[in-house]
């Protein structure tokens, strides 16, 4: 389980440099298009939205797996026994799984079934929506995977 760990890591780690690259590329080209060449490029900002989609919902399931570097509350938490502590860290990872599948897997599935039976289309790139929200359900189960890491090895950082 620990090498599928960290194959997952670095392989969502590449596709967020990736996504993060093409993101400044794209906006760099925009900026040219629109001041320099005095021809603003159609497709810009709807592959800057769809990137910053990805590399928001990819880089929190990449901050789940980490374990650490991500926003919490902890307060409460440092003041309980060592034992209560990963009690409490494993019920959190529980209901995060449970959040991951009901609503970013089941929900994530469905809205990716239905604009590709629609056949829903972006205006600039003409690439099915479907492709664009493909990453919620695919971000849900590697979510749900370290989750299941975590649990599995008590690997809470707190």
């Amino acid at each position: 389980m620990h090498r599928v760990y960290n194959v997952l890591i670095k392989i969502t780690e590449s596709v967020l440099v990736i996504i993060f690259g093409l993101l400044v590329v794209n906006v760099v080209w925009q900026v040219v298009s629109r001041y320099v060449i005095n021809q603003p490029s159609s497709f810009t900002e709807e592959f800057a939205r769809f990137a910053l989609i990805w590399l928001t919902v990819l880089g929190t399931a990449y901050i789940n797996g980490q374990r650490q570097g991500h926003l919490s509350m902890d307060f409460l938490l440092h003041r309980l026994s060592n034992h209560k502590r990963q009690k409490r860290q494993k019920l959190i990872q529980v209901l995060m799984a449970i959040f991951a599948f009901v609503v970013m897997v089941i929900g994530g599935g469905n809205v990716v079934y239905t604009t590709l039976s629609l056949g829903q289309t972006s205006p600039s790139l003409l690439i099915p929506l479907g492709y664009v929200y493909v990453i919620v359900p695919i971000s849900g189960l590697i979510i749900i995977f370290f989750s299941v890491y975590n649990i599995k090895t008590s690997n809470f950082n707190s």
